[in-house]
């Protein structure tokens, strides 16, 4: 069976839908209204080989923290989700990914325990319409939403903020594709306390 999660979250900023199909084959249908946020999900979408369709209605007149915030919300809430007891599956996964001069590395652990560490660094306030400091705040809304322990490092100095954030949503999407994996070896939790 797919695992798979669907979720619709509306508040006084934002309307969110949302589908996740964890052993899907990389293909999205994702509009934002910010261009730039649909290319990193897209990317997310192909590179970790999940199915995702989002439809955002957001705040934009005001700026794009909601919309971006609230995505990450929901995506985690979708991870969480779809991913369910966990049993059976690898639990950590991680990839060190370059992006010409950028060089991101994302290790996380499907724990239960919500923990989020990064130390991106950009020298631009926005690419494309979506606030550089945005990047920070979608993945600790990730990691929080799905319970996630997930550090995203910096390897090199990079330079160019596209190629950071496009590196940092690829490398997730690695890292959770390992992550969300079955081996045969695993016939519970991985985990010596019996749940996660």
């Amino acid at each position: 069976m797919e695992r798979t999660a669907s979720i619709a979250r509306m508040t006084s900023e934002t309307k969110i839908e949302m589908f996740l199909n964890i052993d899907g084959s990389g293909k999205a249908e994702v509009d934002t209204g910010i261009g730039f946020f649909d290319h990193m999900l897209n990317s997310f979408a192909k590179h970790g080989f999940f199915d995702l369709k989002v439809k955002v209605v957001g705040d934009l007149h005001v700026d794009c923290h909601h919309t971006i915030e609230d995505t990450g919300i929901v995506l985690g809430e979708c991870i969480k989700k779809a991913i369910g007891d966990k049993k059976g599956i690898v639990r950590y996964g991680s990839c060190i990914l370059p992006m010409d001069e950028s060089l991101i590395l994302s290790a996380l652990d499907l724990s239960g325990r919500p923990y989020f560490v990064t130390d991106l660094k950009f020298n631009v306030d926005s690419v494309g319409g979506y606030d550089t400091e945005m990047c920070k705040e979608f993945f600790y809304a990730i990691s929080y939403s799905a319970g996630m322990n997930l550090h995203i490092k910096q390897l090199s100095e990079g330079g160019n903020a596209h190629h950071i954030i496009e590196g940092a949503y690829k490398s997730f999407a690695k890292a959770l594709d390992q992550a969300t994996k079955y081996d045969e070896r695993i016939t519970d939790v991985l985990s010596t306390k019996g749940s996660l």
